[in-house]
């Protein structure tokens, strides 16, 4: 999941960043500002307006705020419409820039040279960030700098954001407001034969106006784009990506499990028995060490995503399903907001801003928590790594990773099933052409990587001591008070509140094979999903009537307790597993009140049972 820092500066001039998607506007605020936000390589991933400190040499402090891509200022979509407002002074609780920063892409200056002068209508000061020289230039395209800024009437710098080139020199003109060009009279609205002819002008007098030769790119495509070989690559790289996550992160999930059993068994020693020594063996330890032991496969399947936005191929992955996606009703374009939701649907669902179209992009919002995100990889990993064996099928494959791609592709499905039944419902009949720029592809950046491996890494210790610990705790309490009555022969969780509270629930999903122990786990579940294995661990280890049982691993325990039936019946629930709150919420803030959110937790709920029940009963037949 993406999350950005505000930084709320009232005092001070406000600068903007303005430019066309992947033109390196992201990477330009991330030198500027010293911000982690993420940066990717396609339309759409800033949704959202980002502000950030920008220090000069000379100490001043300046607001920068880092505005969603946009080709023009006529918004299609909500996401440019947030540029828009901002550059006319409309955005709520803002002002209008004291200047905007241009950002061209030196590659395409055909295209990005009308949002400059589209921007210069609005009666603003601006400069401009001539950015990605050095791919201009090993293309051969030698721009004339001062050329450049005679032609426009503007100051003109030349920059190479991923290497901090020329920063020095747009943070000099920055810092000296009064060479910030005077706020031009705006002509009115021209019209775009208009500017073209302007930019035209522009690029004949830089030498610039013939027609780019072939790229590599362009060769690399007529492969990765084929109608026969594209899809068989992309779903070969989302299949090596499935196994690469329990191959290689089986190591150290060990060394974290290991080291959670060692500490377990270090502060029960040195406690005497008690409230103290449960409340951190029993609850804490056992149940938080629980998730930690899965931080390696949500890494390496982010390393995986991350390694496809940056070298560019994901755009290709959306042109790819388009056709897919419109057998369903949508285009594309809906793949990078459903992509995001891999991480988790939050983002996801805010990526819709990107979609111009309300009905597709109430669809995609609907399907997008369907996405297996990060958070069921924890409950995956435990089932699978309890109940499939580790060995090798068809000579070289990894049994437990192809489980794990069926899983994924299961909850896909489920989302392209959803969107066709809305589609039958809907006016789905229109026709909507996909307009997607593909970058050129490039080497991934170490340093983008590395940030967004740090960030997932960070949010999930986070989601681990805060909401984790804290339901932990309340799930611990529940499980321990009131205490077994004089004579009582089971454990003491089974008379405690929260044993009442998993038996009452038993009846209703006993159905689909869930102990009360499973059905227990599922409410503190609805806050986070990886919460459902914490409370497994804590209910188990309080659950245990020896040392030696409640110091065990949770795999082992569970692969001992439940029936295959069982297991796979749990998989298919959290396959279709109703959103966690903060989903629900965001799903309430896109839509403009309750009635999806409802709609959502509803449609989720009926098709997870469904899913359950189908799987309990078919598997306890074929294995009676």
């Amino acid at each position: 999941m993406t999350e950005s820092v505000i930084h709320l500066h009232p005092a001070g001039p406000l600068l903007a960043l303005v430019g066309n998607p992947n033109c390196g506007k992201t990477a330009l605020f991330n030198r500027l500002t010293g911000s982690r936000q993420k940066v990717a390589n396609y339309a759409g991933v800033t949704v959202e307006r980002k502000e950030g400190r920008l220090k000069t040499h000379a100490g001043k402090t300046l607001r920068l705020l880092d505005l969603p891509g946009t080709y023009s200022l006529y918004p299609r979509s909500p996401d440019e419409r947030v540029t828009c407002d901002v550059l006319a002074g409309r955005a709520r609780g803002e002002k209008r820039p004291d200047l905007v920063i241009c950002v061209l892409d030196a590659t395409n200056l055909r295209r990005n040279l009308r949002l400059v002068l589209a921007v210069q209508r609005q009666g603003i000061p601006c400069v401009v960030a001539l950015n990605m020289a050095d791919l201009a230039a090993s293309r051969g395209i030698n721009i004339d700098v001062d050329k450049l800024s005679k032609a426009l009437g503007l100051p003109v710098v030349r920059t190479i954001a991923t290497q901090g080139h020329g920063l020095d020199d747009l943070r000099q003109l920055l810092e000296q407001r009064e060479q910030w060009p005077a706020p031009p009279v705006p002509p009115g609205n021209e019209q775009d034969g208009q500017d073209q002819q302007r930019v035209n002008a522009i690029l004949k007098e830089l030498g610039l106006d013939e027609q780019s030769p072939a790229l590599p790119s362009d060769k690399i495509d007529r492969f990765v784009l084929h109608p026969v070989f594209g899809p068989v690559l992309l779903a070969v790289l989302l299949f090596l990506l499935f196994q690469a996550v329990f191959s290689w992160a089986e190591a150290p999930k060990d060394w974290i499990e290991s080291g959670v059993g060692w500490l377990g068994d270090v502060v029960g020693s040195a406690l005497p028995e008690g409230l103290l020594k449960s409340l951190l063996v029993d609850g804490v330890i056992a149940g938080v060490g629980s998730v930690l032991a899965f931080l390696p496969q949500i890494l390496i399947l982010f390393f995986f995503i991350l390694l496809l936005e940056e070298s560019g191929y994901l755009p290709r992955a959306a042109f790819l399903l388009d056709r897919l996606m419109g057998s369903v009703g949508l285009s594309g374009r809906s793949f990078i907001p459903l992509l995001s939701s891999f991480a988790c649907a939050i983002p996801g669902i805010m990526a819709t801003r990107s979609i111009a179209n309300p009905r597709d992009r109430l669809v995609t919002i609907m399907i997008a928590p369907l996405m297996t995100c990060s958070a069921r990889l924890p409950v995956y990993a435990l089932l699978i790594g309890a109940f499939v064996p580790q060995r090798e099928v068809w000579g070289w494959f990894e049994l437990q990773g192809l489980v794990l791609f069926v899983l994924y592709l299961a909850g896909i499905v489920g989302a392209m099933l959803v969107a066709w039944i809305l589609k039958r419902f809907t006016s789905a009949r229109q026709v909507r052409p996909l307009m997607m720029e593909l970058p050129a592809y490039h080497l991934p950046h170490a340093r983008n990587i590395a940030i967004g491996l740090l960030q997932r890494a960070e949010i999930f210790l986070k989601r681990v001591g805060g909401i984790i610990l804290l339901l932990t705790l309340a799930l611990w309490v529940l499980a321990t008070f009131p205490g077994a009555p004089e004579g009582a022969t089971g454990p003491a969780i089974q008379y405690s509140f929260a044993g009442m509270l998993g038996r009452g629930l038993e009846h209703v999903f006993a159905p689909i094979g869930f102990n009360w122990q499973i059905s227990l786990a599922l409410v503190p579940g609805l806050a986070a999903r990886e919460i459902a294995i914490s409370a497994l661990g804590t209910v188990y280890a309080l659950s245990a009537t020896g040392t030696d049982a409640a110091a065990q691993a949770l795999s082992p325990l569970i692969a001992q307790s439940w029936s295959l039936p069982t297991a796979f019946s749990l998989l298919a629930w959290f396959v279709f597993a109703p959103q966690c709150l903060a989903t629900l919420a965001a799903v309430k803030r896109e839509t403009g009140g309750l009635r999806m959110p409802l709609i959502m937790a509803g449609y989720l709920f009926a098709l997870a049972y469904l899913a359950a029940f189908v799987t309990f009963r078919v598997s306890s037949y074929l294995l009676a």
